[in-house]
């Protein structure tokens, strides 16, 4: 359930899987401040750079975020001056992978032209400081999230102590919500404590009474292997559960306007499933999940499905391999945001509607980068009727010019390691907060049956 895809199977509970929807869309600021008129006088970082920094940088570079460096100071930014006007300038920074003239994005971080030569004017000045007094109001940010403060936080109750080296099997908690009431979900993010070691982490929404796994042990960690074997293990990857988050490198937290959210059942749990790998020496972690929730049940509930191929296989050398899938739409949907998922053999991922005259309307292409996975949200969602057809295809770079590549002399075919390789286009819509995905997916049945 959740799968659209006519070839392969239900994409099981996976790498990157999430969407990891909604990156957090850089607030509007003082753009006409931050840029200069050419020929103009040199910009200064309080009045020109530091917008443009809180804008489109410091959701990343500050303490305790992915970035490598803080970028909130003078002291900060002035040092990496020569590196700022490089990065931006190739638009390497901030990181954004959509193929430009495809589609407008609401969570696009891109520097517009004049911003880019600001900063570069900067650099060249020798990185001016300027007055103070003209800096904007420091930006708040939520200590130790990229969300307001979480309604409630769930941690994995006992860390996972991982090795050195080595291929690590998914891992899983169960953590019981004890919800008394189901819970709407509108801002959710996911927090592992070693970003080094954590490839993905999906957590999913288990109701009450389901039968995904049910005998495994609540509250410490397990792994499919560790219980009843391959039958068992085919059961942990194939859950028709809804995915509540992914984090994966370079995602960020979902959040939804007030009018929608994600639906946590009374008495359900939440399962942490963590992809691990291993960094040359001993790791722990011990993950978390923030949520903020609606005050009021939302009009519309926020479903991830996913088009998926799993029965690919590449050949050896092949430098430009094309996966293909498609599938309908069961009922009417609201198309809300996309997230491709490969592994380090990937090289483009494309969504497209295909029409009833069988005419291809490019709705997304995705230039890959396996280390920095994003979102991408609608700038205006899409409303899409029952029985339209959605087309993801991916290509692969399996040669020896993938500097990524484990072994371009392979044939690669699908696995859970990032060694071998998926294919997976997940993507969010909204539906009436009446209905789930199990009732969604019954929609195609009783259609048929008129």
């Amino acid at each position: 359930m959740g799968g659209l895809g006519r070839r392969g199977r239900a994409a099981p509970a996976l790498a990157g899987a999430v969407l990891a929807l909604l990156a957090a869309a850089a607030r509007p600021g003082p753009q006409a401040r931050a840029a200069v008129p050419s020929g103009g006088p040199a910009p200064t970082f309080y009045r020109n750079v530091l917008p443009i920094l809180q804008q489109h940088c410091q959701s990343c570079h500050r303490p305790g975020e992915i970035g490598p460096m803080p970028l909130e100071s003078y002291a900060q930014a002035r040092r990496y001056a020569a590196a700022i006007r490089r990065k931006t300038s190739a638009r390497a920074m901030p990181p954004w992978f959509a193929q430009r003239g495809i589609g407008r994005w609401a969570n696009d971080p891109s520097l517009t032209a004049a911003q880019i030569r600001t900063l570069a004017a900067w650099a060249a000045a020798g990185a001016p400081a300027g007055d103070p007094r003209a800096a904007p109001p420091p930006r708040h940010w939520t200590r130790g999230w990229n969300i307001p403060p979480p309604d409630r936080v769930f941690r994995m109750p006992v860390a996972v102590h991982l090795p050195a080296h080595g291929d690590v099997a998914y891992t899983y908690e169960i953590v019981p919500t004890h919800f008394r009431h189901a819970h709407w979900v509108r801002m959710v993010e996911v927090r592992p404590s070693s970003r080094a070691n954590v490839h993905h982490a999906v957590v999913y929404v288990r109701p009450r009474g389901s039968g995904w796994l049910r005998g495994a042990p609540v509250g410490e960690p397990f792994t499919a292997e560790s219980l009843l074997g391959r039958r068992y293990l085919r059961n942990a990857l194939a859950t028709t559960s809804d995915i509540l988050l992914v984090y994966a490198p370079g995602s960020a937290p979902g959040r939804w306007p007030h009018s929608m959210g994600e639906k946590i059942p009374a008495g359900a749990d939440l399962v942490f499933q963590m992809h691990y790998i291993t960094s040359g020496r001993p790791a722990v972690d011990q993950a978390s999940v923030g949520l903020v929730f609606n005050r009021k049940p939302p009009a519309q509930r926020v479903l991830t499905l996913q088009l998926t191929n799993s029965s690919f296989v590449i050949p050896p050398h092949a430098a430009n391999y094309r996966v293909e899938v498609h599938g309908s739409l069961p009922g009417n949907a609201t198309l809300l945001s996309f997230f491709p998922h490969m592994h380090l053999r990937g090289k483009r991922f494309a969504y497209n509607l295909i029409g009833r005259d069988g005419r291809i309307h490019p709705l997304l292409i995705v230039h890959w980068n396996f280390y920095w996975q994003r979102s991408y949200i609608l700038a205006k969602p899409l409303f899409l009727k029952a029985g339209t057809v959605l087309q993801a295809v991916a290509w692969y770079d399996n040669s020896s010019a993938n500097p990524h590549n484990p072994n371009p002399n392979v044939a690669v075919r699908w696995g859970d390691q990032t060694t071998s390789e998926m294919m997976v286009g997940f993507f969010d819509i909204a539906v009436p907060a009446n209905i789930n995905k199990q009732r969604y997916f019954a929609e195609r049945g009783s259609r048929a049956g008129r």
